[in-house]
C-alpha cells in the first residue's frame, strides 16, 4: 500500500508538473502573441537595429578621422620633402653659382695676368727699339763727328762785305 501511495503521489507529482508546464506555456504563448510583447519585441529590434546604424556612423567616423589624420601626415611628410629637396636644390645651385664665380675670377686674374705680360714684353719691345734708335743716333752722330774731322771745313766766304 506505501509503494501504491508513493505511485499516486509521484503520478500526481507528474501531473501537477505537467499541467503547471502547459500553464506557463499557454501563458507564455499569450504573452508572446499579445501586441504588448510584440510592439516590445519590435521596440527592441529597433533599439538594436538603431545603435547598430549608431555603432557603424561612430565606426565610420572614427575611420574617416583616421584617414584624415594619416593624410595630413602624408602631406606632412611631402611637404617636408619637398622643402628639403629645395634646400638641396638652391644649396646645389650656390654651390655652382660659387663654382662659376671662383672660375670667372680666376678666368679675369688670368687675363689680367696675361694683359699686364703682354703690356711688358710691348714696353721691353719700345725700350729696346728705342734704345736702338738711340743707339743709331749716337752712332750717325759720331760717324757725323768722325767724318767731320777728316773732312776740311768749308771757309767762310765774305763776300758781300
Amino acid at each position: 500500500m506505501k509503494y501504491q501511495h508513493e505511485e499516486a503521489l509521484k503520478l500526481l507529482e507528474e501531473e501537477t508538473a505537467r499541467r503547471l508546464e502547459d500553464e506557463i506555456r499557454k501563458e507564455v504563448e499569450e504573452r508572446l502573441n499579445s501586441e504588448e510583447v510584440g510592439l516590445e519585441i519590435e521596440r527592441r529590434i529597433e533599439e538594436g537595429r538603431k545603435k547598430l546604424f549608431d555603432d557603424v556612423a561612430t565606426q565610420l567616423g572614427k575611420e574617416k578621422e583616421a584617414a584624415l589624420i594619416e593624410a595630413r601626415q602624408k602631406e606632412e611628410q611631402a611637404r617636408k620633402e619637398r622643402e628639403e629637396l629645395d634646400k638641396m636644390l638652391e644649396e646645389n645651385r650656390r654651390r655652382v653659382e660659387e663654382s662659376q664665380r671662383r672660375e670667372a675670377l680666376e678666368l679675369q686674374r688670368k687675363e689680367e695676368e696675361r694683359f699686364r705680360e703682354l703690356g711688358l714684353i710691348q714696353r721691353q719691345k719700345e725700350e729696346v727699339a728705342w734704345r736702338k734708335k738711340l743707339e743709331e743716333e749716337e752712332e750717325r752722330a759720331n760717324q757725323m763727328k768722325s767724318s767731320g774731322k777728316n773732312k776740311p771745313k768749308p771757309k767762310s766766304s765774305s763776300v758781300g762785305l
